[in-house]
C-alpha cells in the first residue's frame, strides 16, 4: 500500500476534520488504490501552507471510483481516519 501527501484547501480540510466530508475527487496521477494512506497538507486560497489538525492525521482510502461521470483521468475516493497503533 502506498502513502500519498497531497495539498488541500483549508475549507475542504475543515469539512474533513468536522466529519462532513469523507471523500476526495482528484486527478489520478498517483494511482490511488483502496488501502493506500493519504496525508493532507493544508493550504489557503493563495497557496500558502496553513497549520491544521489534519496535517499529521493519516486517512485510509476506502473506495476508489473512476468513470461514471468523472472527467477522464480523475477518481473519487472515500476516506476514513486511519486507526493508529499505540506505541
Amino acid at each position: 500500500m502506498a502513502e500519498h501527501r497531497i495539498k488541500i484547501l483549508k475549507d475542504f480540510a475543515n469539512a474533513i476534520f468536522d466529519g462532513d466530508k469523507n471523500f476526495e475527487v482528484r486527478e489520478n496521477d498517483r494511482g490511488y488504490q483502496k488501502g493506500d494512506t493519504v496525508y493532507f497538507d493544508v493550504i489557503n486560497k493563495n497557496g500558502s501552507e496553513e497549520i491544521h489538525p489534519i496535517r499529521s492525521t493519516p486517512y485510509e482510502i476506502t473506495y476508489v471510483l473512476s468513470g461514471w461521470g468523472l472527467k477522464e483521468g480523475y477518481v473519487a475516493f472515500g476516506i476514513k481516519e486511519k486507526e493508529q497503533l499505540e506505541e
